[in-house]
């Protein structure tokens, strides 16, 4: 099996989930990269592991209040073998944005979540419909509160700017003042039922109400077109603009791709790739607004295959590949809550995001106090030579005979863990760090102390900070 292959196939389950160990690349890449892009597609195939209500019977310890929601889906991320269903999870969750700083019912965020899921790979246009309806939404951007004759704009101002078109596209307007307007009239009437009090069982989940007595049933006319529009309406129009079709396609673009220019940016700047975002773009309409369709033509694109290590790792995805890299939390036990900590700490609190924008992804991760988190996180597992993981890659270094020199040394240890990239000054850097200890003998009781030392320095340079 060709190192090419194993290469793809890290680069693929680092974009297309949380990373894999070398074992589990090996595995994927002789079953084939189009048999494992297929099965990524097609997550229904496989088990998604441990329900909610079974994990919070493990996980004790978990808030009454918030149910273990926040550290449920980190677990899942982990474990899932349906790991681009949980990806898209976390894509839609930082675009389709809610906070529970507000909304503080985490069963109504968790029910958000499974809607993600269920819909989330399909089409776009039932993922809009399916929003619009969410209880979590409704309440964050106050579409419970816009009436007939009265209206709030929070939520159709929203689904236009930052959930569907976008303020512009090629320096040019998606949308007038007046379509926010017409926009937030059709969808007046859609609310949620009352919470139910926090006290004395805790918070049950919010529900989707339509109330036509509040609906406004005026004519209305929004982007170009006019009629008794609903809700559902509106989405339909949305759909098949352009605009929509660009937004969508650069978002994935920028999610599974390549950094990209921040998304209040877009109006003004270009894609970067326009060749790629106008084959998504094409895919988008070809398949009927089908996110599944447009993530199977990129993942078998060239721009695709080529772009290894051109994203910044966001905090969820450093914790969460590192876990799956060192095969730690895959069986319940305490102290889970330490994992969610650290994330937020690195800059990404799931179900926090610091507005309806999102979080700002690329460089703007990096500080001098996430950075510092990231690396002491990373290195702390890496560095920990009783993790399944960690004993692995000994053990492989190790196959290779009594002595090994200190350059292969650090070239076989970057292919375990994912065939990772690294300057040559950086290469030299390493080998001349472990020269300094002496040889390298793998028989010797130092050699695991060793390796891991080795471990603790990649995960520390600037290179390991890409996915």
């Amino acid at each position: 099996m060709a190192d090419h292959d194993i290469a793809l196939m890290a680069h693929l389950m680092r974009r297309a989930g949380f990373g894999a160990q070398y074992e589990e690349l090996e595995a994927r890449a002789a079953k084939g990269y189009e048999a494992t892009v297929a099965e990524l597609l097609n997550p229904e195939d496989n088990p998604h592991g441990m329900d909610l209500d079974l994990a919070e019977r493990y996980f004790i310890e978990w808030s009454h209040f918030t149910r273990g929601v926040p550290e449920y889906f980190a677990f899942r991320m982990i474990n899932s073998r349906r790991q681009l269903e949980e990806k898209m999870v976390l894509f839609w969750h930082g675009i389709l944005c809610t906070a529970d700083s507000k909304t503080q019912s985490y069963p109504t965020s968790y029910d958000e979540i499974e809607m993600f899921r269920k819909y989330g790979l399909g089409s776009f246009r039932d993922l809009l419909v399916q929003i619009s309806k969410d209880p979590a939404m409704i309440f964050f951007l106050d579409n419970c509160l816009s009436h007939k004759g009265a209206i709030n704009e929070n939520y159709g101002r929203e689904l236009l700017e930052l959930f569907s078109m976008g303020v512009g596209k090629d320096g040019e307007f998606n949308y007038t003042e007046d379509d926010v307007k017409e926009c937030a009239r059709a969808f007046t009437g859609w609310t949620i039922s009352n919470n139910v009090p926090g006290q004395p069982y805790g918070r049950y989940s919010a529900k989707f109400v339509y109330n036509p007595d509040d609906h406004d049933d005026g004519i209305k006319t929004f982007l170009g077109e006019t009629g008794n529009f609903n809700g559902e309406d509106i989405v339909d129009i949305i759909a098949k603009q352009p605009a929509t079709a660009r937004f969508i396609s650069r978002h994935l673009y920028t999610y599974f791709v390549a950094d990209e220019a921040q998304v209040p940016a877009w109006m003004d700047t270009p894609p970067q790739d326009p060749d790629t975002i106008k084959m998504l773009e094409d895919e988008y309409f070809r398949s009927g607004y089908n996110i599944r369709a447009m993530l199977r033509v990129l993942f078998h694109s060239d721009a695709f295959k080529n772009a290894r290590f051109t994203r910044v790792k966001s905090p969820v995805e450093t914790v969460m590949g590192t876990l799956r890299l060192v095969g730690d939390w895959q069986e319940p036990k305490p102290g889970f809550e330490f994992i969610f900590d650290e994330m937020k700490h690195m800059g990404q609190e799931l179900f926090n995001p610091p507005s309806v924008e999102g979080w700002h992804t690329g460089r703007e991760w990096i500080d001098g106090g996430t950075l510092v988190h990231r690396i002491n996180f990373t290195a702390d597992f890496v560095g920990d030579v009783n993790q399944p993981g960690v004993r692995e890659i000994i053990n492989r270094l190790a196959d290779r005979g009594p002595v090994i020199s200190p350059e292969d040394m650090v070239n076989d240890t970057c292919r375990l863990l994912g065939h990772y990239e690294l300057a040559d000054e950086t290469r030299q850097m390493l080998a001349a760090s472990l020269a300094k200890g002496g040889a390298l003998r793998t028989d010797t009781a130092d050699f695991a102390a060793r390796v891991s030392e080795l471990l603790q320095m990649i995960v520390a340079t600037k290179e390991y900070i890409y996915a």
